[in-house]
């Protein structure tokens, strides 16, 4: 990631200053000259000669003359810290300023806006501000304890620099979860050696006592304001080890982003992947901030986990134990025609899925498979519970088999239950993984009286294509990949002219005909359509409802 760390300080004496810097170095790209054996410029040597000859290349002899104890870090003779990535071969320094001039003053602005006008209610806290020129800064700012210090407290922040705004803001909660680990191990620390000072000499009751007179106070004060972070935190390898938390912070920030080619516009299940990735990383970052934050937040995490497994995918089928459903036509070849259709029919009316049985494993592979008929955006699934979880929670739900399905759910034509009965007297050993039906009966039960052999239109498809054996299983969930596309793009068109543009039923009919969801099966194809439509991203009603707006204005205009 192209971009710079650094702690900064506020001197009572100086002002703001910068203490310590890390920023990455990027290979140079390899040349004829370089692979013929050649030196290279900037080759290791080299710059371990620069890093030396940072300090004196950024702070001329008046700057060194007006830094106090508390203005620096590391000497002028220190030659910095270096760590080299061995996969990426990025180099990452670290001293008390950067290497190039240009950066230097970028920093300094950076620092001074930090610690003076961009600041947070409470001047502790996260704040984000900059230009295209000066570069975009990510600032948290916080106090450490000082018993000498006015007010018994110093203030710094680290401050992230970049000049890609997009990114930084992207990664915002990342910051600053990380962040407040290492401004809390500082805090800490400083806080145990703040508290053995104040045992040993009380500083309140000291300054109460004092004499104050004008021609003492700027003696007292100038004593007081040079005092390091080193001293501060008692901490020997204090700048070393925030060099390793600087490094390790440019690094994970560079590499848990990454920019993906796209071959036309993203489909509706990469949109409503990344906008759930997006609230539950705002969700953790917000428990984090709370009082207590640390149990909401792990009883957050593990609903997040229980109720949104929709990133399963083919890795995580194979990583199941136990006997599994492989693919759409495993799970119909082992169940049967009739009683797949009959599932696969609820499960795109999005109906409640319930399967009950003993062998979580089994019935977790069962949803992956199934998973696949629906977009990403109309996907609810507990994969397995030890009590009943209402419709509106899930449509797919997985129950241990002593739990009893309420009545209201089991007479409802709006749930289908799968009872996975494990058969007696069978000699597990002899049997392989993939001969579920050797192992268990599956019994299917539903209240819904409506027949379901004349639609959706998609399901006589896709039984076309999973009937047909010259198919491969490749092949099949291809089909199945341009089928969901398709029927998509009528939800779209569905939504635009009934949702947004608020036609009346006589012009939906004529949509819906000119659409082809008309004719045998039309009811369930309506009911699809209906269903799917609550699987659109937010991004694209967004989008959508905001164009219309602009069409109703500009004609005023």
């Amino acid at each position: 990631m192209n971009a710079l760390v650094a702690l900064c300080h506020f001197c009572e004496l100086h002002g703001p200053r910068t203490l310590f810097c890390t920023e990455a170095l990027h290979p140079p790209s390899p040349s004829p000259s370089s692979q013929a054996g050649a030196p290279v410029p900037g080759d290791r040597d080299g710059d371990r000669e620069g890093e030396g000859l940072t300090m004196r290349a950024n702070s001329s002899a008046t700057q060194r003359g007006e830094m106090c104890e508390g203005c620096r870090s590391l000497p002028a003779s220190h030659p910095g810290f270096v760590s080299i990535d061995d996969e990426t071969g990025i180099r990452f320094l670290s001293h008390q300023h950067p290497r190039q001039p240009q950066l230097f003053s970028v920093v300094r602005q950076a620092c001074v806006r930090s610690l003076s006008c961009e600041v947070c209610p409470g001047r502790e806290g996260p704040i984000f501000f900059g230009d295209e020129q000066h570069g975009f800064v990510f600032s948290h700012t916080f106090f450490i304890k000082d018993s000498l210090a006015r007010g018994f407290q110093r203030w710094y922040s680290i401050v992230m620099v970049a000049m890609d705004r997009i990114y930084l803001i992207n990664s915002w909660p990342f910051l600053l979860r990380h962040l407040r680990l290492t401004i809390q191990s500082l805090q800490s620390t400083a806080l145990k050696v703040f508290d053995s000072e104040q045992g040993v000499c009380p500083q309140r009751a000291v300054r109460m006592n004092s004499v104050f007179s004008p021609a003492v106070f700027p003696h007292q004060r100038s004593g007081n304001a040079a005092r390091s972070l080193t001293s501060l935190t008692q901490h020997p390898n204090l700048w070393a080890s925030l060099h390793s938390s600087f490094s390790w912070l440019l690094k994970a920030c560079g590499s848990r982003l990454t920019e993906k080619l796209l071959e036309g516009a993203p489909t509706e299940d990469t949109l409503v992947l990344i906008e759930r990735q997006t609230e539950q990383e705002e969700e953790m970052s917000c428990w984090e901030g709370a009082e207590g934050g640390g149990a909401k937040s792990q009883r957050h995490q593990s609903e997040s986990d229980l109720g949104h497994d929709f990133l399963c995918d083919d890795a995580k089928l194979d990583e199941l134990p136990g006997p599994k459903f492989r693919s759409l036509r495993h799970l119909r070849q082992v169940i049967g025609a009739a009683e797949f259709r009959q599932l696969v029919w609820h499960v795109l009316m999005g109906n409640q899925v319930i399967w009950r049985g003993a062998d979580p494993g089994l019935i977790q592979s069962a949803f992956i498979v199934l998973k696949s008929l629906l977009p990403v955006g109309c996907v609810r699934s507990v994969p397995y519970s030890a009590q009943y979880e209402e419709a509106y929670k899930c449509n797919f739900l997985g129950l241990s088999p002593d739990v009893a399905v309420p009545a209201h759910v089991s007479s409802s034509e709006f749930s289908v239950v799968v009872d996975v009965i494990a058969k007696t007297g069978c000699q597990t050993a002899a049997i392989t993984e993939d001969n579920i039906s050797a192992l268990y009966q599956f019994t299917i039960s539903s209240a819904n009286t409506q027949p379901t052999d004349r639609g959706p239109t998609l399901l006589n498809k896709l039984e076309v294509a999973l009937s047909n054996e010259n198919l491969s299983v490749d092949v099949v969930s291809h089909c199945l990949l341009c089928l969901k596309e398709e029927w998509m793009n009528k939800v779209k068109v569905l939504f635009k002219f009934s949702k947004v543009d608020g036609r009346g039923r006589e012009d939906t009919q004529k949509v819906l005909a000119l659409l082809g969801t008309t004719g045998p099966g039309e009811e369930d194809n309506v009911r699809l359509l209906k269903f799917w439509m609550t699987g659109l991203s937010k991004t694209y009603k967004s989008h959508l409802m905001t164009a219309v707006r602009g069409g109703e204005r500009s004609p005023s205009q």
